[in-house]
């Protein structure tokens, strides 16, 4: 006996269709094609083409970047009709006991509420977990691992599972029960499940690795910020902290030049105001999808300019090829680091800016006529390191040029 629970409660009509609704024996549902037969131009459920189909819209939806809930509930779907299966279940554990994602396909939403709440990592479950190898049992309640049903799960008798892995990791579980049809889960029911369980783990290590690269974003830019602070902002601070005491001896010795002090502590207090507020405006950069990423340039030249008292020209070309965002926030932060290094280090006066494409890539350009750099010395505070990171994260090159009073030129290019 198969599935006695679910056929128990199935009895007289099939899952979601209760027997009211059902088509005289012998006859098809109107709009449905006879039993066995497929839809016209669509291939036959488990065949060659629909498995073709199934996989390639899974590939498709993991290289689209969509959601990767929606990614593993389309995988769990399509494991369950490919292998003919009553249910089908992927589960991904976290690391209290239980599962932080269990997606299910063909039990109905009512009686998932009557189940309860997720599983444990325990029973069947934990043994797919923890032995990290397939499993194909032709009555899961005659093993004796099985630990029993919560209430109102269905009875399950044939059950096929696979470990979600990603080299010696486990990843998650997937898994089938009470196949449609005589004979239990063959063979190629495991190599379908297992080929499955293989596009779950491109998803899951997918995710992993974007989180991941927030994570490092963030650190990027906390360093990023920490430098500026130290750079700019505390070296000013320490100027003001060390003309206020030389103020303070003054006073009664050289009334004058204690005013002179006072007035530098102004100005320098003035500079570290206005660095910091450039510092805090740079730390995010603003929505480059809603106003693209020439706009946003523009705007922060003008901001820039403006907070260091220097004149910031920009000029970009009328016609740009989208990059996507990820290229474009390297683009961002690359001119908004080059930019920064003019307005403070170069002494310049004018500041020039300009993004240009041509039919193969996209040129970034910033260039100023201050005192310059050897090219060879040490630029550990000019944020070399961080942008050629971005510009080589971003598929593209930076070439800095410059020598000392011949000013200096950074330039970024991506292909286009």
């Amino acid at each position: 006996m198969r599935c006695v629970g679910s056929d128990a409660r199935s009895r007289g009509g099939s899952a979601g269709l209760p027997a009211a609704g059902r088509p005289a024996a012998g006859r098809p549902a109107a709009g449905r094609p006879a039993a066995g037969r497929p839809a016209a131009g669509r291939p036959a459920a488990g065949s060659e083409d629909d498995v073709l189909r199934r996989v390639s819209q899974v590939v498709l939806a993991v290289a689209s970047q969509r959601s990767t809930r929606d990614v593993l509930q389309m995988i769990v779907r399509s494991a369950r009709s490919l292998v003919k299966a009553r249910y089908a279940a992927l589960g991904v554990p976290d690391d209290r006991g239980s599962f932080a994602e269990f997606l299910v396909d063909g039990i109905p939403e009512r009686q998932r509420a009557d189940i309860g709440p997720l599983p444990r990592q325990h029973g069947m479950l934990g043994v797919l977990l923890h032995e990290k190898k397939p499993m194909r049992i032709a009555d899961i309640r005659a093993d004796p691992r099985f630990e029993g049903w919560p209430p109102g799960h269905p009875d399950m008798s044939d059950f096929l599972g696979a470990p979600i892995r990603d080299g010696s990791d486990v990843l998650g579980i997937i898994f089938a029960a009470c196949k449609r049809g005589p004979g239990g889960f063959s063979e190629r029911d495991e190599q379908l499940l297992g080929l499955f369980a293989s596009h779950a783990a491109i998803a899951l290590t997918s995710a992993r690795l974007y989180q991941r690269g927030r994570e490092l974003s963030v650190l990027e830019e906390r360093a990023r910020l920490a430098r500026e602070l130290h750079d700019a902002v505390s070296q000013k601070l320490f100027s003001i902290r060390a003309r206020v005491r030389a103020a303070e001896v003054l006073v009664w010795r050289d009334p004058g030049r204690a005013v002179a002090e006072m007035e530098s502590v102004a100005v320098l207090s003035g500079q570290a105001h206005a660095e910091l507020r450039a510092v805090i405006d740079g730390l995010a950069p603003p929505d480059l999808t809603a106003g693209g990423l020439a706009a946003s340039l523009r705007s922060y030249a003008v901001l820039a300019g403006r907070t260091y008292g220097a004149e910031v020209t920009f000029h970009a070309a009328p016609r740009l090829p989208a990059l996507g965002a990820q290229r474009e926030t390297a683009v961002y932060r690359v001119a908004q680091e080059a930019l920064h290094n003019a307005l403070r280090h170069s002494g310049a006066t004018t500041i020039r800016m300009s993004l240009s494409a041509t039919r193969r890539k996209v040129v970034l350009q910033v260039t100023d006529r201050g005192r310059g750099f050897a090219a060879d010395a040490p630029a550990g505070g000019l944020g070399m390191a961080s942008m050629r990171e971005r510009a080589a994260s971003a598929g593209g090159t930076l070439t800095v040029r410059s020598a000392p009073g011949e000013g200096a030129s950074v330039r970024l290019e991506l292909p286009a």
